[in-house]
């Protein structure tokens, strides 16, 4: 019963991950690229080709040997284990891109049903499409490589941050469309604005209602409080031992992660018990575990555990 739950769970995995592809295609195929927009990312590069080649290079040709050769990059720095689920995206992205390279009904050009008047509109519809579409991939363990594998690798060998990677990679490729004949600046333009639409929804769609946040509880009243969230929100509550340097006295501080949606409630708790508490939140990334999100263990975790249960 187990093994055909599990089975069915990597069943919605890959589906919800192929819907994520297909909409990152249908925002490049659809939108970007039948207006001779680009923005940043490896599909940004590839239309970036296929605009200097006058289309001899269409982008699911450059999209699918740039992302092989970084993926036999990848395994000899990385291993064997390298994300599984990254191929199956890039495999399934790379198909898609040239189907829907050869379905012209489906272009956002004049004539066709998602054809956009206001051209700005289009990286803002396309931004929101990669999002949404990466965001799911993302929730499901899976990747669409590109930069993110270059940015890994990097980041691998020297000590500069990814976030940093993405920004300098992200500048090139869309600062290299001035580089075209019949681009001007605005066409560089148009792939920030799809850059920023996307940084502004990508959060939303990996972390959601879902995004947990850490809490220090500072309060004469912690008992109270603690059994307040242990009972009625059924939540953890982790107890610290602390002491206050300027009375050195020691104190239990309450460590507690919860959702956001949550913090409401137990800010109202902690003020009607203790108006004076003292409390600070903070965003969390990522929590892993019961109550919150399954561990994604991925190929390389799967190995890992194998090789453990052999050696005991």
């Amino acid at each position: 019963m187990k093994q055909k739950s599990r089975i069915l769970s990597t069943l919605e995995d890959y589906a919800v991950m192929t819907i994520g592809v297909l909409l990152v295609t249908v925002a490049w195929e659809c939108f970007m690229i039948p207006n001779g927009l680009s923005a940043g990312g490896l599909m940004g590069l590839c239309a970036v080709i296929e605009y200097a080649t006058g289309g001899a290079i269409i982008a699911s040709y450059s999209y699918a040997v740039i992302n092989v050769a970084l993926i036999v990059v990848a395994v000899l720095v990385f291993g064997i284990g390298f994300g599984f689920r990254t191929v199956y995206c890039i495999a399934v992205q790379a198909l898609a891109l040239k189907l829907f390279a050869g379905l012209g009904f489906l272009q956002a050009i004049p004539g066709n049903f998602f054809y956009v008047p206001e051209k700005v509109m289009i990286p803002v519809i396309s931004g929101v499409l990669e999002a949404v579409g990466i965001g799911l991939t993302i929730r499901k363990g899976g990747s669409t490589g590109g930069t993110d594998i270059i940015a890994l690798i990097v980041n691998k060998y020297w000590p500069i941050s990814l976030s940093f990677m993405f920004l300098v990679t992200d500048f090139i490729i869309i600062t290299s469309i001035l580089f075209l004949p019949g681009k001007a600046f605005g066409d560089m333009v148009y792939g920030y604005i799809m850059m920023a639409t996307y940084a502004c929804v990508i959060d939303y769609v990996v972390i959601g209602d879902r995004g947990a946040v850490q809490l220090l509880v500072f309060s004469s009243r912690q008992k109270e409080i603690a059994d307040y969230i242990i009972s009625k929100m059924e939540r953890g509550v982790t107890v610290l031992k602390a002491i206050g340097w300027y009375t050195k006295q020691e104190k239990d501080v309450l460590l507690l992660l919860m959702s956001r949606n949550e913090v409401p409630e137990v800010t109202r708790v902690i003020k009607s018990l203790d108006d004076k508490a003292f409390l600070t939140v903070n965003p969390v990334g990522s929590v892993y575990g019961e109550g919150f999100e399954e561990i994604k263990a991925g190929l390389s975790g799967k190995k890992k555990k194998n090789n453990g249960d052999q050696k005991n």
